[in-house]
């Protein structure tokens, strides 16, 4: 782009150009289009005069200047003021070089030239950013989403232990998550609570067989065995920095406390029981109440529902009732959204 209010000089300057071999060429005479142009055009290289009407050339580099643009052009001033003061304040404003009128005609095309080369070898390293950068987050998005599908692929691990289901999962993760974005959660965090809350009884991989799968009621040595699923879990999930898995880990620890203190592994009371926990520990409870199980039938809606009403203050946070209370259409929606599918009838088959 070549920038001057005398057409003469635009002339002469299109034909020194155009006889080196550039053939894009932007010719303004009037520089408050100077913008406006630059706006539509990639542009370059500016070829700029500094005494014009309406806007001088200090007011265009002026304008380049507040573009805050990464990729703005290099500004080679050509003028009849060549002052050492003219000069110095427009290398400050933004110019590149400076040449003055009258200028010798292998010396303009010679640093025309070479800025070229430089603004090319800059588009060049701006782009390879960019490519790097895009590269940088599909690494991290894979990174997260691997990291997803282990915490995943351990939550369905405990399901196979405890005769559970992946529906089991999906509806108490799904009603967590619920609740958490009706406490005020941001995106991110219900995000989290989503993908943390299917591995909070991961634990169980640890405890044996005659006791994680007894029918009947367990002993006191047996039931002291069973607490150790929180402990175990913690285990499991510790030692990693991410906020997925620390998470996790807060919820495998605590979802067994209970609002009043007589819960396990170490008996935490009210606010001192996370409220991931808290959370959890409602969402489970009813999605097991309401569920069947080899050793059990499931109870009605309205039973579990009392139940969670009993425990209210005891069991349960009172302030998280309340708002479980509110949410009950929308779990129920996830419960039906996320059914147990029907038993398969060997006889089709």
């Amino acid at each position: 782009m070549v920038v001057d209010d005398e057409r003469a000089n635009l002339v002469l300057m299109e034909r020194l150009l155009r006889s080196d071999g550039y053939a894009h060429l932007i010719m303004v005479q009037d520089p408050r289009q100077v913008m406006d142009i630059y706006g539509e055009e990639q542009v370059d290289l500016v070829l700029l005069d500094i005494q014009m009407p309406y806007l001088d050339g200090f007011q265009v580099m002026e304008q380049f200047a507040a573009l805050d643009d990464p990729l703005v052009p290099p500004i080679l001033v050509l003028t009849a003021q060549a002052s050492r003061e003219y000069m110095l304040r427009a290398l400050n404003v933004g110019a590149r070089d400076f040449i003055g009128k009258p200028f010798d005609r292998a010396e303009v095309l010679a640093r025309v030239r070479n800025m070229l080369d430089v603004q090319l070898a800059h588009r060049m390293t701006h782009n390879q950013k960019d490519v790097l950068e895009q590269m940088v987050r599909e690494r991290t998005e894979e990174i997260r989403n691997t990291r997803l599908q282990v915490v995943q692929r351990l939550g369905r691990a405990a399901e196979y232990r405890d005769n559970e289901t992946g529906y089991h999962i999906l509806r108490m993760s799904h009603t967590s998550e619920l609740i958490a974005r009706h406490l005020g959660w941001n995106a991110a965090e219900c995000e989290r609570m989503l993908h943390a809350s299917p591995m909070h009884d991961v634990g169980k991989i640890g405890i044996p067989d005659h006791i994680l799968l007894k029918p009947g009621k367990l002993s006191p040595e047996e039931w002291r065995i069973m607490q150790t699923h929180t402990t175990i879990g913690g285990d499991i999930l510790g030692g990693d920095e991410s906020e997925l898995l620390y998470l996790a880990r807060e919820i495998a620890l605590s979802h067994h406390e209970k609002w009043d203190g007589s819960g396990y592994p170490l008996g935490l009371e009210g606010d001192n029981i996370p409220m991931s926990g808290r959370i959890v520990a409602l969402a489970d409870v009813f999605d097991a109440l309401t569920s069947e199980r080899p050793y059990k039938k499931a109870w009605t809606v309205p039973d579990a529902l009392d139940l969670i009403r009993e425990g209210s203050g005891q069991h349960f946070d009172p302030n998280l009732t309340a708002i479980f209370f509110k949410l009950v259409p929308q779990i129920l929606e996830i419960r039906d959204r996320f059914a147990e599918p029907p038993p398969l009838d060997l006889d089709e088959v």
